[in-house]
């Protein structure tokens, strides 16, 4: 493990203290990544360009006031992160980036194929600088194969990687996810993967690099969808909010609202169709039956719904043991006292914002041995554009001087 130049500007334990990642991504799938990593204790150092990341200018929504207002995408995925300005085609910036190399970890990368190379920063020459050096790398359609040339957008490969033609209500009306699912899921391989290189750099001493795309990252999902595809021969189609494979299983109209059910066994089935009428119904004893025949199961269950509010549903539901919840708008997540327990919402410190309520982080950490909790709970907010930029360059260079014009 190597020790980074400076103290981290929020000091937090964390699983990954004593860790400096080097950020060169932008947009979300890179930022995704190394924000997991800061969530568990590394230091990362965002390097971005003169007009800062892409997202610092998407939107609306723009916060705070008229002259430097901030993007609330950005804000989503770069917290607990230092910033620095470096023009990496100039000697001075390719230098600093040099010195923050051979002091790092881990860097991590969501260039185009060949562009990092063309900026003098190949594979090759990292290692040279620092053989220990985990690099993540993350491309759009992979860094090799006849398309893997093409620029990597999420909702351009959630269709070319088939999410959208699972998703929505029919085959007939393609349907994207609400959130940008391709570049969070590549984001968590990839730190997923960061993690597993570490592990091994303990025994080798050696560094390496680790690949994944938005492509590899939803194929990697495609779960029994892709084994209905590759095993049983089916090209699986939208069908709205029920399982393909499970009944009854999805979302269910009820009097004045909706609820979603699981009935995922037939001991389930037993106790579901006993309290609301349906065991009397032929067709419908075993799963298989009720998948064939799921359009007569979805009208006997709503007419059987229909007698209830959905607070009054849900309420049934749980006193026989069946799996349902409701649908929440996001206003009402993020006042849900489960969420809050949980440690779901944080508030940060911003430079211009002042206290800004966060998502939080998805883990939670336990020491058995003490029976305490050792989740971090101090979180450092998302940096304004080169916010640690004369600390982070001065610092380098004087470990590292500027060889100008080299």
């Amino acid at each position: 493990m190597t020790t980074a130049p400076h103290a981290p500007h929020n000091p937090t334990p964390g699983p990954l203290a004593g860790l400096l990642v080097v950020d060169l991504s932008r947009a979300l799938a890179g930022p995704h990544a190394t924000m997991m990593l800061a969530d568990l204790g590394a230091r990362v150092v965002k390097v971005e360009s003169a007009t800062g990341d892409d997202t610092r200018g998407w939107g609306p929504p723009f916060v705070g006031p008229a002259e430097d207002q901030q993007s609330t995408y950005f804000l989503s995925c770069n917290r607990n992160k230092e910033s620095v300005v470096l023009d990496l085609k100039s000697a001075e910036g390719a230098e600093v980036l040099a010195g923050l190399v051979r002091e790092a970890d881990v860097l991590v990368e969501n260039f185009r194929p060949g562009v990092l190379e063309r900026l003098g920063f190949s594979a090759e020459r990292l290692h040279e600088l620092n053989r220990s050096l985990i690099v993540l790398s993350i491309s759009g359609f992979g860094h090799d194969g006849p398309e893997a040339h093409r620029s990597g957008y999420d909702q351009i490969l959630q269709g070319e990687a088939g999410l959208m033609s699972l998703t929505g209500p029919d085959p007939e009306h393609p349907q994207r996810v609400g959130v940008p699912i391709a570049d969070l899921l590549a984001g968590m391989y990839g730190a997923y993967g960061v993690l597993a290189a570490l592990h091994e750099r303990e025994t080798t001493g050696r560094g390496q690099v680790v690949r994944t795309s938005l492509l590899a990252s939803v194929i990697g999902v495609h779960a029994f969808q892709g084994t209905r595809c590759t095993v049983a021969g089916e090209a699986p189609a939208a069908q709205g909010n029920h399982h393909p494979s499970i009944a009854p299983y999805g979302l269910f109209s009820c009097r004045g609202g909706h609820v979603q059910i699981s009935v995922g066994s037939e001991k389930l089935w037993a106790s579901f169709s006993a309290a609301f009428g349906l065991d009397t119904l032929t067709g419908f004893d075993t799963n298989r039956q009720r998948v064939q025949c799921r359009p007569e199961l979805i009208s006997a269950i709503e007419e059987a719904f229909s007698a209830y509010t959905p607070n009054e549903l849900l309420e049934r539901l749980e006193q026989i043991g069946i799996p349902a919840g409701r649908v929440r708008s996001m206003d009402e997540v993020y006042a849900w006292d489960q969420v809050h327990s949980q440690g779901l919402l944080i508030e940060v410190d911003h430079p211009v914002l002042g206290p800004v309520r966060l998502p939080g982080p998805p883990l939670r950490f336990f020491d058995p041995a003490h029976g305490v909790e050792t989740t971090r709970r101090d979180h450092a907010s998302p940096p304004t554009l080169d916010q640690h930029g004369i600390d982070i360059r001065n610092r380098v260079t004087s470990q590292h001087p500027v060889e100008v014009g080299r």
